[in-house]
Formats: C-alpha cells, structure tokens, sequence
C-alpha cells in the first residue's frame, strides 16, 4: 500500500499543473453534466495507464528517435488544433467538422473517444513515464510489483482530480449564464490550439539546442 500512496500523491502533484484536459471536463461537466464529463475522465486514465504500460515495455526508445518524435509533434498538433477549432467554433454555432461525429460536442458516445484522442495526441509523454519509473527503481529499489502499485496510484490519482473537476462543474452549471459557459468554450478551444503550436515550438527548440 505503500507504493500506491507514494504514486497517489505523485500524481497529485502532476495534476496541480492544470492542464487541457481539466479545462475540458469542467467545460463538458458544465454544458452536458457529471456524466458526460467522467466520460473523458476515464479516457484520460485509459490512457495514462497505457501510457505507462507501453512505457514499460520499450516504446520510450522508440520515441526518443528524431523522426518519430517530430512525426509524433506535427500529429499531435494537428489533432489539438483541430479539436480546438472545433470545440471554439461549435460556440459559435459554425461548424468545421459537421461530418465527422468524433469531433461532434454534442453527441455522447462520441465524448470518450474526444478525450482518448486528444489525451494520446502527445505520445512522447510515455518518454516521461519511463525516465520517472527508471528513476523510482532505482531510488527505492522496487520489484516490478511495486512498481505496478506506484503506477496504479498515479492513474487513481487522474481519476480522483478528474472527477472532482467534473463534479464542480456540474455543481456550478446550474448558477452559469449562457454567456459564461459559451466564452468557456471558447477558451478552452483557445487553449488546445496554443498547446497544439506549443509542440511545434518545443520542437523548433529541440533542433536549435
């Protein structure tokens, strides 16, 4: 139990550096409630935990090479300013992407795999995982089992943040004017495409290092 504390409370310091996805489930939980919200929460885990199994298991080396990683950087792009242009955009009942439910706001089932797509836009978060469960073995001098514990503390963690966000959203949509709920999404569109080019300029600095 140890070790699942110890990576609880690792992941809950990961999660104070608020991300997109926080803005998006609380944006989701406003506009459709606690239960479309959880739905990216738990993509969000999903893929934190296949992030750290695939760390595992050697991918890190992979995406350490140049190609891949600026391959994984111009994908990654891509798809967070799409999202993003999308999310703004539907605010302002325009739509970019009428065609391609996935992309669709408003349809359900569609808000998974919105949050898994966008979540595993940036692959090379697996390069982290691996560096942080390198450095805990060899810190702590853990089995694999440990290991496993502090990894599922960190995916609980994700769980936990997540969902408190998503309640707090749903809590407040009750008491936010239309107005407030469509300059948040808005904003969180904004925020998506920002990070989408913030991948393009780690990479322009990656190559002038």
């Amino acid at each position: 139990m140890t070790e699942l504390l110890k990576g609880f409370r690792f992941g809950m310091l990961l999660q104070l550096a608020v991300g997109p996805m926080c803005f998006l489930v609380f944006q989701t939980s406003t506009a459709y409630g606690f239960g479309s919200g959880e739905q990216i929460v738990l993509a969000v885990a999903l893929v934190d935990a296949l992030f750290i199994v695939l760390s595992g298991v050697g991918a890190a080396a992979l995406l350490r090479r140049e190609k891949v990683k600026a391959a994984v950087r111009w994908l990654g792009c891509l798809v967070l300013v799409v999202f993003g242009l999308n999310i703004g955009l539907d605010a302002l009942d325009i739509r970019l992407l009428p065609s391609i439910t996935l992309f669709s706001a408003v349809s359900g089932g569609s808000l998974f795999w919105q949050g898994f797509v966008l979540t595993a836009s940036n692959p090379l978060t697996i390069v982290f995982w691996s560096g942080m469960f390198t450095a805990q073995m060899a810190q702590n001098h853990w089995s694999k089992r440990q290991l496993a514990r502090f990894a599922a503390g960190c995916v609980l963690s994700t769980l936990t943040f997540l969902s408190a966000i998503a309640a707090l959203g749903s809590v407040l949509s009750g008491f936010l004017p239309e107005i407030v709920i469509q300059i948040l999404n808005i904003a969180v569109g904004a925020l998506l495409v920002f990070c989408g080019f913030k991948l393009l300029l780690q990479k322009q600095e990656t190559q002038q290092a």
